[in-house]
């Protein structure tokens, strides 16, 4: 079996066991939600400002899980793609889209091959989805070859910060834990709940999209707000620790060539 469908078939079986143990039962109320909020602590796109005017535009998101985002895009007239490999995800979104009403394609399929027509979107998106679980070596020029020229790419991921100091098991320190050089990449963690993640510097990142034809606009440092606790099941860092260094960073890119 090829790396990618090894790192692809360990990341499905947490996400099936993820969806049993709890994401299933929480989806609901993720799409119940009207505003759209980024990360463990819910940072409202209202102060973010990551996202561009989504009405009547194209968006593949890409490592969907239960679809919630794509959800909240519909709401605001967007016409979502949904893509992800773990088919107990996209049946807790299908259950779900019976019951709101809310309606878009579902993919099953790895994010770094889609199998969706070039240039068919003007927006790809990744919260959390693909932007951690998949090589970004794979899932950055797939998402170049889907979007138009003038698209935008919006992802948010684990701040390189945070993984420097997360060890391979236990609580995000506050100190290195690993090094930048030989310490990114390919993560495997020690609990195999925890999957492979995949984690770069900022110079790799911006190196990358340019490389595919992205031009950066924006790196968006999530801070954790005032009163935020610690999440019940995503262990990011604690909210102390992202009220003082930031946890969480969203890229905004556009493909300009």
């Amino acid at each position: 079996m090829a790396s990618s469908e090894a790192d692809a078939a360990k990341n499905r079986a947490v996400w099936t066991k993820a969806n049993a143990d709890y994401t299933d039962a929480r989806a609901e109320g993720g799409w119940a939600k009207d505003e759209i909020d980024w990360g463990v602590w819910n940072v409202p796109e209202s102060e973010v400002r990551a996202l561009p005017d989504v009405a009547g535009k194209d968006v593949v998101e890409l490592g969907c899980g239960t679809a919630y985002f794509s959800a909240w895009l519909a709401k605001r007239g967007a016409r979502p793609v949904g893509v992800d490999v773990t088919p107990a995800q996209l049946d807790t979104a299908r259950r779900l889209m019976a019951a709101s009403g809310i309606s878009f394609p579902l993919v099953e399929a790895d994010a770094g091959d889609t199998g969706l027509s070039s240039e068919s979107f003007d927006l790809a998106l990744s919260e959390y989805g693909a932007s951690i679980w998949v090589a970004a070596e794979r899932w950055i020029p797939e998402a170049a070859r889907l979007l138009r020229s003038g698209g935008d790419l919006v992802f948010l991921c684990n701040s390189t910060l945070s993984i420097l100091c997360s060890p391979d098991a236990g609580p995000t320190a506050r100190s290195l834990q690993r090094t930048q050089f030989g310490g990114l990449g390919r993560i495997e963690w020690a609990d195999p709940g925890d999957g492979v993640n995949f984690v770069y510097g900022h110079g790799e990142w911006i190196r990358l999209l340019r490389a595919n034809g992205f031009e950066v606009l924006d790196l968006i440092e999530l801070q954790a707000p005032e009163g935020a606790v610690d999440h019940p099941y995503y262990d990011v860092a604690d909210a102390e620790w992202a009220r003082a260094w930031p946890a969480e960073e969203i890229w905004v890119a556009r493909k300009t060539a």
